[in-house]
């Protein structure tokens, strides 16, 4: 049985599409469907059926996966345990502009001496089985729900949200605006993807101020965004305090801060507690060393809010 092939149809089985994932994969599409297809001939069963929205597993599909992330587990547990040299530290940072980003850049200039390698996944609906299979070692998430049992994480940081408008839209004089005026705009957040920790997060903001935030249309990206907010006398979008700015913005583009209370997004720090990689500590006491921003008045979750005060009081 090929692993490849086998890394394949656990790809598709955890992003539902045959696109996302040959972009994980690094793979074309087209590859990535011969090799489902080589290895449904050579089961002789369908593993997938094809629908409009991507691809969704079969019964027999579903029976393998379990089996199939167990043979690829092992086999990295075998090729791990004859190589003399440590390999690199894989962390998922979900995008190089986001926090998480950022975070692992001051991570490796703080530890020039750490091998590392950073992946690109899609949000906790990935990276959490690829953390329990070991195809990376941690991640950076918002975890709404609990964590499954043997994956352990911790507070990174509470990421205070901004908001953009454009030069021609009635807040652009403003350099700070409570949280309940902004009722009356609406927000445009492209690229909310269903069931993903972020769309639990903005769904959650949205109802506790009134808030109308509209997920629909294409995502181009952070240029685009901005290109339209610019744009807009009307539309405006969230933007998180530390996520990267690239090249020039349109002119009159601002930046301001929402305030009464500020939302902020819980960012954690996610691995397996079996994990023994010698500079996951490193990371670890890293993550935990960072400071958190001066915010008084925050909004969090409902879930968080106890837990993530008492963690913020103690790293404060």
């Amino acid at each position: 049985m090929n692993l490849d092939s086998l890394r394949a149809f656990v790809a598709v089985a955890e992003e539902g599409q045959f696109r996302y994932a040959a972009d994980r994969l690094r793979l074309s599409q087209q590859a990535v469907s011969k090799r489902i297809a080589a290895l449904e001939s050579s089961l002789g069963v369908a593993l997938f059926d094809r629908v409009p929205t991507g691809a969704t597993l079969t019964a027999a599909g579903r029976t393998f996966l379990p089996h199939a992330h167990a043979v690829l587990i092992a086999a990295r547990h075998a090729v791990e345990s004859v190589q003399h040299e440590a390999r690199p530290l894989r962390v998922d940072i979900l995008g190089s502009r986001v926090l998480p980003g950022v975070l692992m850049l001051d991570f490796h200039q703080r530890h020039p001496d750490v091998a590392l390698k950073t992946l690109v996944l899609r949000g906790l609906g990935a990276s959490l089985p690829a953390l329990q299979s070991g195809e990376i070692d941690a991640t950076f998430a918002y975890h709404p729900e609990p964590l499954p049992a043997g994956v352990e994480s911790t507070l990174a940081y509470l990421e205070p949200h901004e908001v953009i408008v454009g030069a021609g839209h009635p807040l652009a004089h403003r350099t700070a605006v409570p949280v309940d005026e902004l009722r009356r705009y609406t927000f445009w957040i492209p690229g909310i993807i269903d069931g993903s920790e972020w769309g639990a997060f903005y769904q959650e903001l949205s109802a506790a101020f009134g808030l109308t935030i509209d997920s629909t249309g294409p995502n181009f990206g952070f240029e685009d965004l901005i290109g339209t907010i610019a744009e807009s006398k009307s539309v405006i979008t969230f933007w998180g305090e530390r996520t990267r700015e690239v090249g020039p913005w349109p002119r009159g583009v601002r930046r301001l801060r929402v305030v009464d209370p500020t939302p902020v997004y819980p960012w954690s720090l996610i691995w397996l507690s079996s994990n023994r990689h010698p500079d996951l500590a490193k990371l670890i006491e890293h993550v935990r060393g960072q400071s958190q921003p001066d915010v008084d008045d925050l909004w969090l979750p409902e879930r968080l809010r106890g837990s993530v005060s008492d963690r913020r009081a103690d790293r404060l």
